[in-house]
């Protein structure tokens, strides 16, 4: 049985989990949104949330003991310069998974996992509906 038995191993040994909980927390720090497994963004929301805390508290202990978990200084910078200050009124739930669908190859239920303040890019699609529009309204005046 499993009682007292907290997070899930997904078929890794430690020293691989840890490996995928960093890299996955790295691109979700850096990126805002990453695509992945509904297993694995249940299993590093947890560690991507106590990372954010860790920057919003930004003294030099909080700096070492993120760069001792995501072992990047780019990542780490990125985390206490733009992201933790963007949560500094929140306490709490820095993150959401959004289900997109199983994927094609196994049926793996995949989903976006992304900080609540995530606002995607405008696609060129967009862009371009948004110039037509204003063109119009440039040539009235």
């Amino acid at each position: 049985m499993r009682h007292q038995r907290a997070g899930k191993k997904l078929g890794r040994d430690s020293a691989h989990r840890k490996a995928l909980y960093c890299n996955l927390a790295g691109a979700l720090i850096e990126h805002g949104r990453i695509e992945t497994t509904e297993a694995k963004a249940k299993a590093v929301k947890p560690f991507v949330e106590k990372m954010i805390t860790l920057g919003k508290r930004g003294d030099l202990h909080a700096r070492r003991q993120a760069l001792a978990a995501l072992r990047s200084n780019d990542v780490v910078h990125t985390l206490f310069a733009t992201v933790a200050p963007r949560f500094a009124d929140r306490p709490g739930g820095y993150t959401r998974i959004v289900k997109i669908g199983p994927r094609q190859g196994d049926a793996a239920e995949m989903v976006y996992l992304e900080l609540v303040d995530y606002e995607p890019a405008p696609s060129a699609y967009a862009l371009a509906r948004a110039r037509r529009e204003q063109e119009p309204a440039a040539a009235d005046a």
